[in-house]
């Protein structure tokens, strides 16, 4: 749950959207869904569903940092979209390097801390240096954390993960008796960052499609049928507020 110190515009947004300070989840996680079915049924290109779902990227962080979340992650390629187009392919490469050069003084006047998690391999060099760029500038900031998932896989990050510890067992650093969950976990791309508290995905999908299989085991999930570039703040107030009506358990009794 959010921290109580909060400040008196923070409190007066959320009084305005109607939800609780002390019932916010740290983290929000989001499968953002639906840019292609969102063009088509407009008659567009797929690509201007890829652009349209920007400024829906760009008012989700506004409003999180407004909220006073804690940490935001998105989901923005996953490892199996590379079977995508290669014209859709270069115009995401495109988009995301746009958005990391656009976005950074933003970045850095909401005092976020921008991270990413994924494999490196197979992204652009142009794409590499300015997310290299973002999260070397914003370091030492102290607002919510941005996090950005570009061509991540929970599986192959489990993969790297298990071969990391391997490595160390292998070299003595390390013994089978000494892996456990905290192990694993400090072996992840997520290393050092809160479980996500609620999962959100748009276009209706009721599947969680290889995102963060690890970390989200105790996540609330929520699901709306609109599409990413329809998302808006007044639908993150209903997830928000969905959550805040739900009694975590964690797998005990009341």
């Amino acid at each position: 749950m959010a921290g109580p110190t909060l400040q008196p515009e923070t409190l007066e947004r959320l009084a305005a959207a109607g939800l609780d300070p002390k019932r916010l989840p740290r983290h929000v996680a989001i499968i953002m869904d639906g840019n292609g079915r969102w063009a088509r049924q407009r008659g567009r290109p797929r690509i201007e569903g890829h652009r349209r779902g920007v400024t829906s990227v760009r008012r989700t962080i506004e409003e999180c940092c407004r909220l006073g979340i804690e940490q935001l992650t998105l989901y923005c390629l996953s490892t199996e979209n590379w079977k995508r187009p290669k014209r859709e392919l270069d115009f995401l490469m495109t988009l995301l390097h746009k958005y990391l050069c656009a976005e950074r003084r933003e970045i850095m006047e909401q005092n976020i801390r921008f991270t990413t998690i994924g494999r490196r391999e197979g992204l652009p060099a142009r794409v590499l240096r300015e997310m290299d760029e973002n999260v070397r500038l914003s370091r030492d900031n102290t607002g919510m954390t941005l996090c950005l998932a570009i061509n991540y896989s929970g599986r192959a990050e489990l993969t790297d993960a298990m071969r990391r510890l391997a490595h160390e067992v292998e070299a003595g650093r390390l013994t089978p008796a000494d892996i456990d969950e905290t192990t694993i976990s400090e072996a992840l791309d997520t290393a050092g960052m809160p479980d996500p508290d609620l999962l959100i995905r748009t276009a209706g999908e009721m599947r969680v499609s290889n995102f963060l299989l690890w970390q989200i085991s105790y996540a609330e999930l929520w699901v709306t049928p609109r599409c990413w570039p329809d998302f808006d703040e007044a639908t993150l107030h209903e997830a928000l507020r969905a959550f805040a009506r739900r009694e975590r358990r964690f797998g005990g009794l009341t």
